[in-house]
């Protein structure tokens, strides 16, 4: 069904307009499902000259993915893409489980909360459901706003490195459909985002799919039910000692989505919606369950697989989202960890087109991502095994221990280069993991904000100076020392902060009339790169931001006054809250990377001298470890690209 918002009619698309869309692109992405869009819109954002191909004559127009999870739902409010969700979508605050047998009649067993405060914090502690159609929709009409556009009927063939002037560079070759025509782009990186059966995987060296032994058999239904169950709007599973299992998904639209497992291959390829209808009632007895209508049957076959790498030697060939990984579809984790390897690569691939990132950067794409694709290989193998056992005590315990990750909230990653200091976190932000929601007040304009999305994604490290006492004059010495210091001509963030300026010059963010009420400049005064944050706990009244050193008073917008702790999610206030609580005379600084994972944390004592200078050069010799000053970037690719009207988009 068409998303009538958007009115996005499914129609084949015009061919590219050569004059506007040239043949050079810094990245080339080939897949627009949401692993491939979210990276667009990501690179689109920041001003990345970005192709992206798909084979599909439209985009998903019914079924498939449809379950957001709370930390993916925070992702898309940082990039302002949140709201037509969380208006359309169903929230499943719980999660019930039924049992039948010949003996007994299916009943309910328990009904849980599904994110459990005492386990997890969360700003949206539910799952939000709405189909991938929506999603996408959603992605495209931002990647409109920022000039681009999917080139569909591109099928992709194979990619290899140029030759001559262009040998940094790689050729990517696709066909054209109906016409059956060739098409060939250059590229200085090229991104799969094409499904469990990736053909840029296949071009990749040493991707071979590293498996779980155990395969799953689907049949799914999305349709308007008539029913007396009395749990249709709980995410609600199912288990029939006599007819198997069912998983029921609530959705938008007064829709409801059926998921029935199949024992054996030799049945699902047999299977249609008639006969997973006629499983739901067996199940489900003695309830009665009608179809008023069905908008989506689909039958498939789901492999636990993880690909042995995810990128190329060369660091210039990606694979993203099914591409890298495949599990059953049990706990809504596909669409929200496809996003979230885009999300990763995205901030990356910008510093790298534009030749601030030193190798390791780029490389801990591969390192990040692949812990976690383990990481819920292993749990969906544990997961769908008690849920095929039919054993409800044993599958609720599994989801208690697994409840964090599930979330996402609960997806960390290990230590390395981008992300140490370890032994400074005494509460709950640490480095490797997203920023634990917090609530704070914005000292220019006295608005109570979420602290961890308040800063617009721009593609820049927030560097929060946590200071809770500002009148001491240990304090007040750190601040100035800290601020000269950075602010110095010999410091590494001031000489990086100006390359970034002539890059985004060259090779500007596009200006985005969707953009106009965010205000984005607040937040690029000291640099392109990286905005500074001041979170302290003095009163309002007790100082003005004039009294401040530059670093802070030229970026009023980011300074944060902690004492709103009834409205956070647990009572606490933020500092407390990411740092355990700071000593008498301690100071802290977090740096949190673009993608909202906190990178390092460290603290010290003002009273010891020269500290405010300790902390500018603890700061340069952590970016320093991945990042650089480049002579020039490497891409010559123009993003000089206007977004595209209603009319346009709506051909996407």
């Amino acid at each position: 069904m068409a998303d009538t918002d958007y009115n996005l009619p499914t129609m084949r698309p015009q061919t590219i307009d050569e004059r506007q869309h040239p043949e050079k692109y810094d990245v080339a992405i080939v897949g627009a499902g949401p692993a491939g869009l979210t990276l667009a819109v990501v690179l689109g954002r920041l001003g990345i000259c970005t192709a992206v191909f798909d084979e599909r004559p439209s985009r998903t127009l019914v079924g498939r993915a449809d379950g957001i999870q709370p930390k993916t739902i925070e992702t898309l409010q940082m990039l302002g893409l949140a709201d037509k969700l969380l208006r359309d979508g169903v929230k499943v605050y719980d999660i019930c489980m039924w049992r039948g047998s010949a003996t007994s009649s299916t009943r309910r067993i328990s009904r849980q909360v599904h994110y459990p405060a005492s386990i997890v914090d969360l700003l949206h502690p539910y799952i939000l459901l709405c189909h991938q159609g929506t999603i996408e929709s959603v992605l495209i009409r931002d990647l409109c706003a920022s000039g681009l556009r999917i080139n569909r009927d591109h099928r992709f063939t194979n990619f290899d490195h140029g030759a001559g002037e262009n040998s940094s560079a790689l050729v990517v070759s696709l066909k054209t459909t109906p016409e059956d025509d060739v098409k060939h782009v250059s590229a200085d990186y090229l991104v799969g985002c094409d499904g469990a059966r990736s053909l840029v995987r296949q071009h990749i060296p040493g991707t071979h799919a590293i498996a779980k032994p155990q395969e799953s058999y689907w049949g799914v239904l999305d349709g308007v039910l008539d029913t007396d169950f009395p749990d249709i709007w709980s995410k609600t599973v199912v288990f029939s000692e006599e007819h198997g299992s069912v998983l029921i998904i609530p959705r938008e639209r007064n829709l409801t989505r059926i998921y029935i497992e199949m024992k054996s291959s030799h049945s699902v390829k047999n299977v249609d919606q008639t006969f997973v209808m006629k499983q739901a009632q067996l199940v489900l007895a003695p309830y009665r369950v009608q179809w008023r209508s069905v908008e989506w049957f689909g039958n498939y076959q789901v492999a636990q697989r993880v690909a042995a790498r995810f990128s190329d030697p060369s660091l210039c060939a990606f694979i993203a989202g099914d591409a890298s990984h495949t599990h059953s579809p049990k706990a809504a984790q596909g669409m929200n960890t496809s996003m979230h390897d885009s999300w990763n690569l995205g901030w990356k691939l910008n510093l790298s087109v534009r030749g601030f990132a030193k190798p390791a950067l780029l490389e801990s794409y591969e390192v990040e991502r692949m812990k976690v694709a383990h990481d819920l290989i292993n749990f969906d193998f544990e997961h769908a095994n008690e849920i095929a056992g039919g054993n409800i005590e044993r599958l609720a315990d599994n989801f208690r221990a697994n409840t964090r990750f599930i979330a996402g909230a609960g997806v960390e990653y290990a230590e390395s280069i981008i992300n140490h200091g370890y032994n400074q976190t005494g509460g709950f932000a640490k480095p490797g993991c997203t920023l634990p929601p917090s609530k704070a007040t914005r000292y220019i304009d006295a608005n109570p904000v979420d602290v961890q999305l308040d800063v617009p994604m721009l593609g820049q490290f927030r560097v929060y100076v946590v200071v809770p006492d500002l009148l001491g004059s240990d304090q007040k010495k750190f601040l100035c020392d800290l601020s000269d210091t950075v602010e110095s001509e010999l410091s590494f963030l001031t000489r990086l902060s100006r390359a970034a300026s002539e890059s985004y010059r060259r090779k500007p963010r596009p200006l985005r009339p969707i953009d106009v009420f965010s205000c984005l400049e607040r937040y690029r005064v000291f640099s392109e790169l990286f905005t500074f944050c001041l979170l302290t706990s003095t009163p309002k009244e007790d100082f003005e931001l004039a009294s401040l050193p530059s670093l802070f008073f030229t970026s009023p917008w980011t300074v944060y006054l902690d004492d709103v702790p009834h409205l956070d999610t647990k009572g606490l206030r933020c500092i407390p809250k990411w740092l355990g609580g700071l000593e008498h005379g301690e100071v802290a600084i977090v740096n949190v990377r673009p993608d909202g994972y906190v990178g390092s944390i460290k603290k010290w004592d003002v009273s010891r001298q020269d500290v405010g200078e300790a902390a500018a050069h603890w700061l340069d010799e952590y970016y320093d470890s991945f990042l650089d000053v480049p002579d020039g970037g490497r891409s010559e690719a123009t993003s000089e690209v206007e977004p595209l009207d209603d009319k346009k988009c709506r051909e996407l």
